[in-house]
């Protein structure tokens, strides 16, 4: 099968995985995803990790999707900055051109036949990056093959024009879709007697892995008809490949496709090494082929099957996880021949370097371990995802280099090239080296080796509210990646920002150890909000990480480099709450901001919410989506309201209502109808207008004004309601350019001698990018009960 198909659209979890796990799986098609973006601007419902993090995480659920349906997967460089609601907007954000020019970047390197895309070019995709994917897959098809055309690309690439381009329509949008003329329906639900699933059930167990997004799917079976709809190239009737030569004689190779049906003619699935020798005959036909595309893409997928069909096994496990630039690592190299054909090692390269060997024959079945030494260059760049290497602007992130565009991740750090003499010809098999251990529980595990700092160098808190001119203690630590590290520690200040001492000096003996020194910071009188960063400098050299790591079960191991720095923000900001609960819900840093302003926060199980232990807090804050994610607080409700008839507060930040109804939570009637797109206000700038002046929550403890809504991050929120019971106060007004007013984003009500809250402005967000305005008034809705 010499074809190839490219489904496109913005976002992690938005593909159908249906149709690439029918296409990668009955069609045998060469298939890819290339999602726009990384999902930065979504929300997480398994960790607190949101922007560059959560797009770390929901990029590696991508590929864990994708090693389950068969998919290869591809990126733009556009950054998800979060909800919006037309292309324009989107398109402004992003870099058009250059989102454009990613586009073309992967049509002439992938080489799709056909290009698929989950939306329309236009508002019925509900999300101005969903309509933007169509649009930019519609452009690119008409110039990727226009040589005049990102020029600077063809010293890679050549260009490329697939044969046509479709929408994968359905009836959420096209409810007469099966009856118009010239759509192409596909059953992608068929069974697959030789992987034992259906397509649909794969696509299942695929879309499962996007579990941040909270999108774990059951398995279904049966017909499933999925419709094409052409938007552009040339005509088909019945079937995506119509009038494509998918066979060898699309490469004038037309003689191996006899070969390839004897291969599998005669597999013996007991005796697979007897399917070697034709393999390599076959090999040899195919790189006679001069089409470098497929030729290449051919025989990584030969050479593959040999390494199956002979049982090798090729692992490289290094002493440990993390080195340093200039360090020496030992690897181990296993090799394993699991079947009675010859094959000899003939060289072995670590990170290039040629390592002298003696060329053991591999045995059946027999292990032969070879130390090696890694010597890890001076200048190797830190493991850092390659996307966050540059300073990113909102709507793009910046890669320098063309080649390293499209990829999903970074390449392994090191690798070990083994060349095998297989039968006489020689293959090369590429292993990464990586850190293997056991874990009494789960079995054999792995981890990338990755290239660190010499140190790490990290602070507690991502914001530091000064609420007034008095220092405060700043904890900066120290973490050696090696031993016998010597420096001197500094915070790098901005104008107005004095520390004590300036600097001081921090050894550590041994690599995994910490110190942690301590710096007296004074604000500047004036109300500032200054970025600080943290730095060691040893011999001259200025370090200034952390290292980020991200561990789930479902995804590899991840790590990040971040620079070492906090939002310092001196801004006067006055809360008579001393205590509150937080009911978390998706993943969120509130609570961590809240602890900012002195506030005593408890963490609330379901246990924890008693009469008792209510009676001395002076709020009880649901986290977001707390009841979408926790449902046994449904069965809590009689208590909050008790608490809340007896003078506390319940802050209830927003829920979907997906799964529930807002009134089997709030006290009085609350309504949301129509899209969630029409109740939200996605301009982070938009004007927000003060409806009740005189309310409590507007003055007390802190007097707010319009320049509070100034420095808003993403979105200003999200879920407001469009209609509510007398007994609610609108406090605030907003809604993005021409549309109309929103008030349901702050909603106020009086309930016995406490107050009920609904609140859908983005404090998720707002508060751990430490925004002022953003924690002055939250503080205020906090100390609402006056306890």
């Amino acid at each position: 099968m010499l074809g190839n198909a490219l489904y496109v659209a913005a976002h992690p979890d938005d593909e159908n995985t249906r149709m690439i796990a029918y296409l990668a799986n009955d069609r045998l098609v060469n298939t890819a995803y290339l999602s726009l973006t990384r999902g930065d601007g979504g929300q997480n419902l398994i960790g607190p990790e949101l922007r560059e993090g959560l797009g770390l995480i929901r990029t590696q659920e991508l590929l864990a999707a994708r090693r389950l349906d068969g998919g290869n997967q591809y990126f733009s460089r556009a950054n998800d900055f979060g909800y919006s609601k037309n292309s324009t907007e989107t398109l402004k954000i992003w870099d058009e051109d250059e989102v454009l020019s990613d586009v073309v970047w992967v049509y002439r390197n992938f080489k799709p036949d056909v290009v698929i895309t989950r939306f329309p070019p236009d508002a019925r995709a509900g999300h101005g990056h969903h309509t933007s994917s169509a649009i930019m897959a519609e452009r690119a098809f008409e110039v990727s093959g226009d040589e005049s055309v990102y020029t600077e690309q063809l010293e890679y690439v050549e260009p490329w024009t697939p044969k046509r381009i479709f929408m994968n329509s359905g009836r959420w949008w096209d409810p007469d879709v099966d009856q118009r003329e010239g759509t192409i329906k596909i059953d992608v639900g068929a069974y697959s007697p030789f992987l034992g699933l259906s397509y649909s059930e794969i696509a299942a167990d695929s879309r499962s892995q996007h579990k941040s997004q909270g999108f774990g799917n059951a398995r279904s079976r049966g017909e499933s008809i999925e419709y094409l709809i052409l938007t552009d190239g040339d005509p088909a009737d019945a079937d995506l490949f119509e009038g494509i030569d998918t066979s060898w004689d699309r490469v004038n190779a037309g003689h191996i496709t006899a070969m390839v049906s004897e291969l599998i003619d005669n597999f013996d699935a007991q005796h697979p090494d007897k399917s070697v020798n034709s393999l390599l005959l076959l090999r040899k036909e195919v790189q006679k082929v001069e089409n470098d595309f497929w030729r290449n893409k051919k025989l990584a997928e030969i050479d593959h099957l040999i390494l199956d069909c002979t049982g090798l096994y090729l692992g490289a496990w290094a002493e440990k996880y993390r080195v340093i630039q200039g360090e020496a690592l030992d690897v181990n190299l296993e090799m394993i021949n699991r079947s009675p054909l010859t094959v000899s090692v003939e060289s072995i390269k670590i990170s290039g370097e040629e390592y002298e060997t003696d060329n053991p024959v591999l045995a059946d079945n027999q292990r032969i371990n070879q130390s090696l030494l890694l010597k890890v260059p001076e200048d190797e760049e830190y493991s850092s995802p390659y996307w966050l290497n540059e300073q990113a602007s909102l709507g793009m992130y910046s890669v320098t280099d063309q080649l390293q565009r499209g990829k999903p991740e970074n390449d392994p750090a090191f690798n070990v090239d083994v060349d095998l003499d297989i039968s006489g010809q020689i293959i090369k098999y590429s292993v990464p080296v990586v850190y293997r251990w056991t874990d009494r529980v789960k079995g054999e595990l792995f981890r990338p080796v990755r290239v660190v700092p010499e140190v790490s160098v990290s602070i507690d808190d991502p914001v530091v509210i000064f609420s007034t001119v008095a220092p405060r203690d700043i904890a900066v630590t120290i973490h050696a990646n090696t031993d016998d590290v010597s420096g001197e520690v500094s915070l790098q200040l901005e104008k107005g920002w004095k520390s004590s001492p300036e600097s001081q000096l921090v050894t550590i003996e041994k690599s995994g150890l910490e110190k942690t020194v301590i710096f007296r910071l004074t604000p500047p009188k004036k109300e500032a909000v200054s970025e600080i960063t943290a730095r060691m400098k040893i011999d001259g050299k200025v370090l200034n990480q952390t290292m980020q790591t991200i561990e789930y079960d479902h995804i590899p191991y991840q790590l990040m480099l971040p620079k070492s720095s906090f939002r310092a923000v001196r801004e006067t900001v006055k809360s008579e709450a001393q205590t509150v609960g937080y009911i978390m819900g998706a993943g969120d840093a509130v609570p961590q901001a809240l602890e900012q302003l002195g506030i005593d926060v408890l963490m609330l199980s379901e246990e924890d919410i008693t009469s008792e232990n209510l009676a001395d807090l002076d709020a009880v804050i649901f986290g977001v989506r707390a009841v979408n994610t926790e449902r046994w607080l449904l069965n809590k409700k009689p208590i909050l309201m008790d608490y809340v008839n007896a003078g506390g507060s319940v802050v209830f930040q927003y829920n979907t209502t997906r799964t529930i109804d807002w009134n089997t939570f709030s006290p009085y009637e609350l309504k949301f109808t129509g899209r969630s797109s029409d109740s939200r206000v996605a301009e982070e700038d938009a004007e927000v207008r003060i409806l009740a002046p005189d309310h409590r929550v507007m003055n007390s403890p802190n007097k707010i004004t319009s320049e509070d809504f100034d420095g808003w991050v993403q979105e200003r929120g999200l879920y407001f309601p469009n209609e509510w019971s007398d007994e609610f106060t609108a406090i605030l007004s907003a809604n993005d350019q021409d549309e109309p007013p929103l008030d349901g984003g702050l909603l106020v009500a009086k309930y016995g001698e406490g107050y009920f809250v609904y609140t859908g402005y983005s404090w998720f967000r707002e508060l751990p990018a430490g925004v002022p305005g953003a924690f002055k008034l939250f503080a205020n809705i906090i100390s609402l009960s006056g306890r």
